[in-house]
Parts: structure tokens; sequence; C-alpha cells
């Protein structure tokens, strides 16, 4: 049986269809548009990390790490979004560049220095033949000398792009839509760590559509350290998680409340 013409462009990584697309690196996206949501929002003392967790089995064992953030160094840390083995296989290789800049200039690496590698290797995924693109999507948080703190976002495509707040993942525009009314473009100012906790909780209950609880949900904050040599990577514990996502749900519930009283 013959394939269809535009089928060629469908199956071949580099070969660009007549409209001008690579449909790999748009099936890529795709997943990524499927997979559980993640937000990353940079407050004035720190950046905050929320994902949704996936909803398996409660025989499964999860103590011993979280299922979508990740550290990268002592002063990187990610959320991830797509296929888990591809994201790891990235997070390696993030790890041992940052490991090699370390061991060759006795400190660590800038955080764009990590993120251009990364994104310089999942470019290359879509240059030869016999690959395919990484199905995962990076936010990528970190603090340095250079720069401070700063949040990236990275695609399939190997493209980067900096942000102060930004969501990925299923839903992803019902989260962005509680980001852009809690941080307005052109504010010079960004919330404290606190209110950073809050808007990450709020936008994930958007795009997830369901209520918080603590076992639907994983938040982390990197934030420096007293020192100011470095940062300090921290998942809230349940006892801390607890009450935040019963206060973002109060918030919610009156939201919705009064929308409901509006509409009357």
């Amino acid at each position: 049986m013959r394939h269809s013409q535009s089928s060629r462009y469908d199956t071949r990584t580099t070969i660009f269809s007549r409209e001008g697309r690579l449909h790999q690196i748009e099936y890529a996206i795709e997943a990524i548009s499927k997979a559980g949501p993640a937000v990353g929002i940079m407050a004035e003392d720190g950046i905050v990390l929320a994902a949704g967790k996936r909803v398996g089995s409660a025989l499964l064992d999860i103590r011993s790490a979280t299922e979508r953030l990740y550290t990268i160094d002592a002063n990187i840390a990610c959320a991830v979004a797509g296929i888990t083995s591809d994201a790891h296989t990235l997070i390696d290789t993030a790890r041992t560049e940052a490991q090699r800049y370390l061991s060759t200039y006795q400190e660590q690496a800038p955080v764009e220095h990590i993120v251009t590698r990364l994104c310089s290797l999942k470019h290359s995924y879509t240059q030869f033949g016999g690959l395919r693109p990484f199905g995962a999507s990076f936010l990528l948080a970190g603090w340095d000398r250079q720069q401070g703190f700063q949040l990236y976002h990275t695609d399939p495509s190997g493209n980067y792009s900096g942000w102060k707040a930004k969501p990925m993942g299923a839903n992803a525009a019902a989260a962005q839509g509680v980001l852009t009314e809690a941080i307005k473009e052109g504010d010079k100012t960004l919330p404290d760590l606190a209110k950073a906790k809050e808007i990450a909780a709020k936008a994930l209950s958007k795009a997830m559509d369901a209520t918080l609880t603590s076992d639907k949900i994983e938040i982390a904050v990197l934030t420096k350290r007293a020192d100011s040599k470095g940062a300090v990577y921290t998942v809230l514990p349940v006892e801390e998680l607890k009450p935040l996502l019963e206060k973002v749900s109060k918030e919610i519930e009156e939201e919705k409340a009064k929308e409901g009283a509006g509409d009357i």
C-alpha cells in the first residue's frame, strides 16, 4: 500500500513539510500538552516550582522522591512535563554537565550555561535521521552570582526563554490566566515567596480542575543561602503543604461564590 505524500513528512524528523513545519516536533509538543501540569513562579526572595502528581496505585511507595520535581545541582532545580524516561535522560545530562563545570572551574555552573547545553542536546535530536525529539519540557529554576534567580522554559525543539512565571502541561491556558492576573505585565516588583506559593497552588488548581490535596500536588522552593553564596532547594513537607492548600481552596470557593452571586 502506498503512503500518502503527507505521511512522509510525519515519519521523518528532519524533513520540512510544504508548510515549513517539522511534524515530529509538533507531536512532541502535543504530548507535553497532555502531561500533568506544572508551574514556575519567580519571587522577590526565591523561585517556586509546583507540579501535579500522577494518580497512581495506593500501593505505590512515593516517600523517597518527588514525581515531577528534580535537583540538577545545589543551585538548580527543575519541573518536568512529558515523557518521564526522556526527562530522566536529559536530567542526567544536565547533572553531568553541572559536575563537569564544578570540577573544571571550582564553582557552580551558571544557570543559563546548563540550560544552553541541555537545549543543544534537544536540538541535535531534531537534526539527524534515526532520532526523534525528546518528548519533555522543563521549567529550570536556579540562582548564580552573575544573574541571581532565573526561571527558564525549554521545549522539544531546543528553544528556551526566560520567564517571571510560566505554566506547562495540560490546561496550561487555565493556569496562565491565574498567573497573568497575579503578575501584571510591566510590574517591576515580584510577589514574596509566601504569596508565590499561593499563586502556584491556585494556578495548579485551575489547571487540574480539582480540589487540591497534599497527595495531588507537590511544591518546592529555591531560596538563597544564609551566607548568600549559593541556593537551597526545599520540597515543602506535608505539614506545611496542607494549610497552604486549605487556604487556597477556601479562597477559590469564595471567588466562585462571588461569581455565582453576581450571575443572579
